[in-house]
């Protein structure tokens, strides 16, 4: 199993085609009922911070097959005040079992 975080800051003017891109990146998701991956994302209280989480279960990520997941990557850069950082998580615990939802 792979966990991963990746943290970016958005430019202000693009926090509301961001949010829409990853809207659709669920939807897709859902639509297919894509297997394999956990996945969570979240805007901070700063307005402009999105953090994703993501869980594989093979390590492998499906979200690169996916047409609304490439188009919200093909133009990151340019609605980035900060890039994104991607980094490897290692659960040390929780309580109770944290789970992103189905």
């Amino acid at each position: 199993m792979r966990r991963v975080m990746v943290r970016y800051k958005v430019k202000p003017e693009h926090v509301q085609r961001n949010g829409e891109l990853v809207r659709a990146v669920y939807a897709q998701l859902h639509r297919e009922k894509t297997p394999g991956i956990r996945y969570a994302t979240f805007k901070l209280d700063d307005g402009v911070t999105f953090v994703h989480l993501a869980e594989t279960e093979d390590g492998a990520n499906p979200l690169g097959a996916l047409a609304a997941f490439q188009e919200f990557q093909s133009d990151i850069g340019a609605r980035c005040d900060e890039p994104p950082v991607v980094a490897e998580l290692e659960e040390i615990g929780s309580y109770p079992a944290m789970s992103f939802r189905a």
